[in-house]
C-alpha cells in the first residue's frame, strides 16, 4: 500500500508545479513587461544601444548615452511610471524566489546542458560558458526559472538557445548581481536585486534586463522583448508533466491489481 501513496504524492507534486507554472509568466511582471531595460540607481551607456520598449530608472534619476543609444520606447526616470514598475518588478521577483525549486544546480556549470522547463536553483553563484539549450518540448509557454543566490555570470561569446522558437517565460532571478560577456547571446528576463551589467556587444532577445537597487550599465548592445515564436507543436509522447501524471496513474492502477492479485491468491491457500 505504501507504493499506492508514494505514486499519489508524486501526482500531487507534478499538479503543483503545473499550478505555479501557470501562475509564471511574463505577465506577472505587470507594468514592468513592457520595459526593455529598467534600473534602480542609475543607466548608463557607451555606444549604439537599441532598447525595445520603454527605460526606465528609479528610485534614481540618471540615465546617460541616450543618444547614441536607442529607446523605442518612452524614457522614465524617478517618476510614477518608473516607480510602480519597480514595484511591480520586486513583487515578480519575490514570486519566482518563493517558487519550489525542481533541480539544484548548484556547482555546475550551465555550459553544455539541455534542460527541460523547470525550476532550478543555484544556492550562490551561476556560470555560463558556451550554450545553455532550453528545450520547450514544443510548448511556446513553456516556464523556465533560475534561482540564483547571488551572481550570474556569462562567458565570452556565450549563449541561451531555445529549441522550436523563442519563449517568453524564461526567467533569471538573481541575487545580487549579472554580468553578460562580451558578446553573449542571451535569451530570457533577468531580474537581479542590485545591478546588471551588458559588456560590448551582448544582447537580450525575447527578455528584459531589470535591476532593482543598482545600475544597469550598457556597451553597444541590444535588448528585445519581443518573440519570434514557432507555432505550437503536438508535444512529443514523454514530453509534458501532465503524460508524466498519466504514466504515474497507469503506475498505481497496476499496483493496485497487483495487490489484489496477490490477496487473492493468499485466499486460496
Amino acid at each position: 500500500m505504501n507504493y499506492k501513496y508514494a505514486i499519489v504524492l508524486g501526482i500531487v507534486a507534478f499538479s503543483s508545479f503545473q499550478a505555479e507554472a501557470k501562475a509564471a509568466s511574463v505577465s506577472m511582471l505587470g507594468t514592468a513587461n513592457s520595459f526593455g531595460v529598467l534600473g534602480g540607481s542609475t543607466v548608463t551607456n557607451t555606444g549604439s544601444s537599441v532598447i525595445t520598449e520603454h527605460l526606465g530608472v528609479s528610485p534614481g534619476s540618471s540615465v546617460t548615452g541616450f543618444p547614441p543609444g536607442i529607446v523605442t520606447g518612452t524614457i522614465f526616470t524617478a517618476d510614477v511610471v518608473a516607480a510602480k514598475a519597480q514595484v511591480d518588478n520586486a513583487t515578480a521577483y519575490n514570486f519566482l524566489a518563493g517558487l519550489s525549486s525542481n533541480v539544484d544546480l548548484t556547482g555546475q556549470d550551465l555550459g553544455g546542458l539541455t534542460l527541460m522547463p523547470g525550476v532550478y536553483s543555484f544556492m550562490s553563484s551561476a556560470q555560463l560558458t558556451g550554450t545553455l539549450t532550453l528545450n520547450n518540448l514544443g510548448d511556446p509557454n513553456a516556464l523556465f526559472v533560475f534561482q540564483i543566490g547571488s551572481t550570474l555570470t556569462t562567458a565570452s561569446n556565450s549563449s541561451v538557445l531555445t529549441t522550436r522558437g523563442d519563449i517568453p517565460n524564461v526567467f533569471f532571478q538573481v541575487g545580487s548581481s549579472a554580468t553578460l560577456g562580451t558578446g553573449t547571446q542571451f535569451v530570457g528576463n533577468i531580474l537581479a536585486l542590485t545591478s546588471i551589467t551588458l559588456t560590448t556587444g551582448a544582447n537580450i532577445k525575447c527578455g528584459r534586463a531589470l535591476a532593482q537597487n543598482g545600475a544597469v550599465t550598457l556597451d553597444t548592445n541590444n535588448v528585445s522583448n519581443v518573440c519570434d515564436t514557432m507555432p505550437q507543436e503536438v508535444p512529443e509522447p514523454d514530453s509534458s508533466i501532465a503524460v508524466l501524471g498519466s504514466g504515474l496513474v497507469s503506475l498505481l492502477f497496476a499496483f493496485k491489481k497487483r495487490l489484489l492479485s496477490c490477496y487473492a491468491t493468499i485466499g486460496t491457500i
